[in-house]
């Protein structure tokens, strides 16, 4: 029998399982959390519910679902999730209470049929992907499990990739044959758009630079897992197929916001690596831009150019007029804001910019909540690199944060949470950040090691 014990910060396991159940036949949070990253990743984003009133994916079907299998797991000490204090788990309640308050306070008034059906809908993704966040930090308990469902969501995501470079490669798109019973396309939508005379694929995802983002969230974790293979004697020449293929889907998108994220990313990984490896790295970026170069011509031109021709980007004048609405909004609604969603792009202008965004929609309150979010997730993926002696968590940690600096920057070029997939990627790593640092506590806690919060 398992033997557990009760510490201040919650239920403690013992060491052998803090690398995951030894029954892997039981479905726990890990088992969940694989289901949700593949349904994000795999069904395209579009596709929603059939006969319900609500437009309601899969993924957030998922999300709901792990919300309530966690309240319920609360209520008991049977069942191995977490308790206690956690920077990420506080940081998710905090953001959640937030987008309630500010629910509340906009469709306490009048509001349009189309803004307010547009509220309701992000209330909802919201609070499924908020409860994403929360299941997978209480519930994925130990290296092997956390590990589990990273790898679910890095073979996911390379899936997207390859949907997404048939796309932009051959002009097929796969979507189309993707059609699961009991679900509908939610109005008539292309995944595949041009820019400077090069297809523009959206993968699975709802849009090409949504695509791009997931796709470089996805490089650092699939690099990790190949180096982890190459250490460790594993299989590892898959996992630099998907490190590869993300790599170039995240190109292909054609998007700013994922050339930003990667290059952060990179500058955050890179120093981290073992001196050996650092050399190695920058060559091999190098290298994949100059084959970048041959295999695609003009693809590293149009890249450079979406930088130095952005004074003149056709798109600039529609976020001009974004920006200046934008600022009557906020100084009418400056706490709690407009209103979740009802900032419509087609109705006011383009913002690209979440921060903006949440500044409008939800007030200087959900702007503070939201960058607590990334802040915390943050801390944790590094506050277990530093505190950890294992130097897969070492890795996994400053990997995690790598991964979770490409929504933070690319969240100040486009609007982040208004797109599903992106949201939920996001979210689902922030989890797994405090599910590591949870694991770690809890092996230090059984040697008798106190760790700061």
């Amino acid at each position: 029998m398992t033997q557990v014990r009760l510490s201040s910060r919650g239920l403690v396991l013992p060491p052998q399982e803090l690398n995951g159940p030894r029954r892997y036949g039981r479905v726990d949070g890990a088992t969940l959390g694989c289901f949700f990253a593949l349904s994000l990743t795999v069904i395209p984003a579009r596709l929603i519910f059939k006969g319900l009133p609500l437009a309601l994916t899969p993924a957030m079907l998922i999300g709901l679902i792990m919300g309530v299998l966690w309240f319920c797991a609360q209520m008991v000490d049977t069942l191995g999730v977490a308790k206690g204090r956690s920077a990420v788990r506080t940081s998710m309640f905090l953001f959640a209470l937030s987008q309630v308050a500010t629910y509340g306070y906009s469709t306490y008034s009048w509001l349009p049929d189309d803004e307010l059906k547009a509220t309701d809908r992000t209330f909802i993704t919201m609070m499924a992907f908020v409860c994403v966040g929360i299941a997978v930090c209480d519930g994925v308990r130990g290296l092997a499990r956390i590990d589990r469902v990273l790898k679910f969501l890095v073979s996911g995501a390379t899936f997207m990739a390859i949907v997404g470079i048939l796309q932009f490669v051959l002009a097929f798109d796969l979507t189309q044959y993707l059609m699961f019973p009991g679900l509908k396309l939610a109005g008539e939508i292309s995944f595949v758009l041009d820019r400077a005379g090069f297809r523009r694929p959206a993968g699975t995802a709802e849009h090409p630079i949504e695509f791009g983002v997931v796709c470089a969230m996805a490089v650092p974790l699939a690099l990790h897992y190949s180096f982890r293979a190459m250490d460790y004697g594993g299989k590892h020449w898959r996992w630099w197929f998907c490190t590869a293929i993300l790599g170039v889907a995240a190109t292909q998108s054609l998007s700013r916001s994922a050339i930003l994220g990667l290059s952060l990313a990179g500058l955050i990984l890179i120093p981290h690596l073992p001196k050996g490896r650092r050399w190695k790295a920058v060559v091999a970026v190098a290298g994949f831009v100059v084959a970048l170069r041959f295999l695609v011509p003009g693809l590293v031109g149009t890249l450079i150019a979406l930088f130095t021709n952005i004074g003149v980007d056709p798109s600039i004048d529609s976020r001009e007029r974004g920006i200046t609405r934008a600022g009557q909004e906020i100084s009418e609604h400056l706490w709690l804001g407009r209103g979740l969603g009802t900032f419509l792009p087609t109705k006011y202008g383009y913002l690209d910019n979440q921060y903006l965004g949440t500044m409008v929609m939800a007030g200087m309150v959900g702007l503070a909540a939201l960058i607590f979010l990334f802040l915390a997730a943050g801390y944790a993926a590094m506050r277990a690199r530093i505190t950890s002696d294992d130097p897969k968590v070492r890795d996994l940690g400053v990997t995690l944060a790598a991964s979770l600096s490409v929504p933070a920057v690319s969240a100040a070029t486009f609007d982040l949470l208004a797109f599903s997939v992106a949201t939920g990627f996001a979210f689902l790593l922030m989890g797994a950040s405090g599910a590591l640092l949870r694991a770690v506590r809890e092996e230090k806690s059984m040697r008798g090691v106190l760790v700061l919060p």
